[in-house]
């Protein structure tokens, strides 16, 4: 005869998103175990119980965050042209940017733009992260060179970088608090200077 473990009083899912918005909001070394605890409704122990300790639901709140509100990466991805790749990925950084009730900006550049020893595996881990989308992107700007869609004396790795740093200015101006249509005229204007075929 087996025993069944008391059921949790809380939910999971709900919890876990509103600690993703306190990462983002506070970075990770900004988010204390009390500001996560609290906005999550539960205990220290409920909370390492469901998630482990902060390191553990951080990498949660992350992977979350990647399914969630970033997912646009993975969808630029798919697009049938490089130029749309592009599009797709700047026009997500906007919304992701400027989403209603969440924090404005980008979860990964809040937490990993400041801190000390602490956060250095953190650090590591979204930086990590970052990389995978530059390879993505990369990968995808090669597969368009060579199917003639990008010049073939394009650069892959310098338009990744490009579309990179675009989309990360737009989450720094969206923390700043520059509104959303704003923003969009931003990435149109990066789009506008596209590499002709």
């Amino acid at each position: 005869m087996t025993t069944q473990g008391r059921p949790r009083g809380f939910d999971a899912d709900e919890a876990l998103e509103k600690a993703m918005r306190v990462f983002w909001a506070h970075g990770y070394e900004g988010a204390s175990l009390a500001d996560l605890t609290g906005a999550m409704g539960i205990n220290r122990t409920s909370m390492y119980a469901a998630f482990g300790n902060k390191e553990e639901l951080f990498r949660k709140a992350l992977a979350r965050y990647s399914e969630g509100p970033a997912s646009y990466g993975v969808a630029a991805l798919a697009e049938p042209a490089a130029q749309q790749v592009a599009g797709t990925f700047l026009r997500g950084a906007v919304l992701s940017a400027t989403l209603p009730d969440y924090p404005a900006g980008c979860l990964s550049l809040r937490a990993s733009l400041l801190g000390g020893e602490d956060g250095q595996v953190i650090r590591e881990l979204l930086a990590s992260w970052r990389d995978e989308t530059v390879a993505g992107l990369t990968a995808r700007f090669q597969r368009a060179i060579d199917e003639g869609d990008l010049p073939a004396v394009t650069d892959p790795a310098l338009l990744t970088k490009y579309v990179m740093t675009i989309g990360n200015g737009i989450a720094v101006q969206a923390a700043a608090g520059t509104e959303r249509d704003v923003l969009q005229l931003v990435a149109d204007a990066a789009l506008r200077n596209w590499p002709p075929i």
